[in-house]
C-alpha cells in the first residue's frame, strides 16, 4: 500500500504531519512501513488530484480525513479533533496528550 504525505511548497506543518504519521505507523507495528512526501507545486495540479490543502495523508491513493464538499486548492489544511483544529492529524498515543 503506497502512503503518501501531500503538501505544498515551504509547508510549516509537512514535517509535523510526517512526524505523527511515522508514530502512527511505528504505533500500529508497522515501523518497516515507509511513505514518500509529494510536493503539489500548482492549482492546475491540486485540482487534478483532488488536493485539498497542505498537508494531506493518502492511503492507497485515498485521503482518510476527506471532508465531503471541501473544494481543491492551494492552502493550509485543518485537521477537527474534539479538542478543536489541528495542523495535523493527532497520532493514537497523542489524542488528548499534545
Amino acid at each position: 500500500m503506497e502512503i503518501v504525505v501531500l503538501a505544498v511548497p515551504d509547508c510549516p506543518n509537512e514535517t509535523l504531519a510526517a512526524d505523527r504519521l511515522r508514530q502512527a505507523l511505528d504505533e500500529e507495528g508497522l515501523r518497516e512501513v515507509g511513505f514518500t512526501v509529494r510536493v503539489i507545486a500548482d492549482q492546475v495540479e491540486a485540482a487534478r488530484i483532488g488536493f485539498t490543502g497542505s498537508p494531506t495523508i493518502w492511503i492507497g491513493g485515498r485521503d482518510p480525513f476527506a471532508e465531503a464538499g471541501r473544494a481543491p486548492g492551494l492552502a493550509c489544511r485543518v485537521y477537527r479533533t474534539p479538542d478543536g483544529a489541528w495542523p495535523a492529524p493527532l497520532s493514537s498515543a497523542s489524542c488528548g496528550r499534545r
